[in-house]
């Protein structure tokens, strides 16, 4: 069959060809693996770059990003098996991805809270979604981070872990806690050009609101053009972000071929357990207490489900919520929940609804006492969740950032440093799930504070289809 024939397949031809391919694929290697045959390992390498192929196959045919985005990620994991050393210098183009990224957050959430505050003139509304945003984020994120003490107290993963002998303590950094006083002082911007430079999306989410609150009181002439000015670069972003996406693929691809290249695909080792842990925490989490909220403020699950599939791959590749903001804005947009909640709830949640990230921090910070050899009394535990809350804050932004946090947090409570080198060489393995689940929880957050305020629109919901 020549390759014009083989391209005008139907679907589900192609779709059989692809599966059989597939499963050819595994039971080869396998087979190979546990030795129940021996093969060259080039035939291997065709039979699977003939799989990969078949896949780019499929992703033209669906001409969907978020096809490729998936498609991308095991095209890089398969690459950074079997070419790691070029792999490992592939890590560039992720690198250019979230810069291009981050350069999108800060007019972004600017344009679109200024227009969403000011542009309804609705004062009291703004404070209503804030109570009801705040107080939403508190509970889930206080539900997620007793699931991830639950979890680790049950599973004892870092009990009886053996520690080389050889283990070097260099490139942990040294954290200061911070005290309370700090913390709220960090809330707040000294200048905001500063806090853009710095990624500081709370404190652009506090400048902006305070700026919208401002445009808000003044004369309709003055307070028009601001708002038109807002609208236009709010527009304008949206546009960047499809641009900035079509490289989403071959950041992903990058990102994935780098983690594998430069870690292994048996990175898990010994540390399959906390792993396992984490995502079955995580699993957990979603369908006790996520699925719930949604199936109870009747929001169409399939159809969400779809709405976010892009931005939780993107964050997934990447290890970073924040690279997922743009594109899960405009995707809960067109979901049905108004651009005035997306633009206030969303952003605030990236600072406040940390779901993965404040499960993992309790989890971790247990795993640190197990691995040592401490034994944590309840009320101990109980008390490193509660200064969690307070300190998981703000951090969703930066690929493992939630480090440093648990590195503060070992310190303030008296527990050694050292264990953590244990996580750091799964870490990524881990940020990936955590920074997956932040964007689920802020997703479903925009559209429960929009059933709340019955602004809501289910027809938008019910005839969702992705890009």
């Amino acid at each position: 069959m020549d390759t014009s024939s083989f391209m005008k397949l139907s679907q589900r031809q192609y779709l059989i060809i692809l599966f059989s391919v597939i499963t050819f694929t595994l039971v080869l290697n396998l087979g190979q693996t546990y030795s129940f045959w021996n093969i060259g390992i080039e035939a291997l390498l065709v039979s699977r770059w003939a799989t990969m192929l078949l896949l780019v196959g499929y992703a033209f045919r669906k001409k969907s990003l978020t096809t490729w985005i998936l498609i991308s990620m095991i095209l890089g994991a398969e690459f950074g098996h079997d070419m790691p050393s070029v792999a490992i210098h592939l890590n560039l183009f992720s690198k250019i991805f979230l810069n291009m990224v981050k350069t999108i957050i800060a007019p972004l959430l600017f344009a679109t809270l200024v227009v969403g505050i000011a542009g309804h003139s609705n004062l009291r509304q703004v404070g209503r979604m804030g109570w009801k945003s705040i107080v939403y984020f508190e509970i889930v994120s206080t539900i997620a981070l007793f699931i991830g003490l639950l979890a680790i107290n049950i599973s004892k993963a870092g009990v009886g872990v053996n520690i080389p002998a050889n283990m070097a303590q260099t490139g942990i950094p040294t954290v200061k806690g911070q005290t309370f006083e700090e913390i709220i002082l960090h809330i707040f911007p000294e200048n905001i050009a500063k806090a853009i430079y710095d990624g500081q999306m709370l404190q652009i989410v506090v400048f902006s609101i305070i700026f919208g609150i401002a445009v808000a009181m003044l004369k309709d002439q003055h307070r028009n053009r601001m708002v038109h000015f807002a609208e236009s670069l709010s527009e304008t972003m949206f546009k960047f972000t499809n641009l900035v996406m079509y490289m989403a693929p071959v950041a992903v691809f990058a990102a994935l071929a780098y983690s594998v290249g430069h870690m292994g695909l048996s990175i898990l080792g010994n540390l399959v357990q906390l792993l396992a842990t984490l995502y079955i925490a995580l699993i957990v989490f979603l369908l006790l207490v996520l699925l719930p909220v949604a199936m109870l403020l009747k929001i169409p699950i399939r159809n969400f489900i779809r709405a976010v599939s892009e931005p939780v791959t993107i964050a997934f590749a990447t290890t970073s919520s924040e690279s997922a903001l743009p594109v899960a804005m405009k995707a809960m947009e067109k979901f049905g929940v108004p651009r005035k909640i997306v633009a206030f709830v969303m952003p605030t949640g990236y600072s406040f609804n940390l779901d993965g990230t404040t499960l993992y921090l309790s989890l971790a910070t247990i795993f640190v006492s197990q691995v040592a050899g401490i034994d944590l009394s309840i009320d101990r535990q109980l008390l490193i969740v509660f200064t969690l809350m307070i300190t998981s804050k703000g951090v969703a932004g930066v690929p493992r950032a939630s480090l440093v946090i648990l590195l503060g947090t070992a310190a303030s409570f008296g527990l050694p440093t050292w264990p953590i080198f244990i996580i750091l060489g799964i870490d990524e393995l881990m940020d990936m799930a955590r920074s997956a689940m932040n964007v689920i929880g802020n997703c479903l957050a925009t559209a429960v504070v929009a059933r709340w305020e019955g602004e809501f629109d289910d027809n938008a919901a019910k005839n969702f289809t992705a890009d």
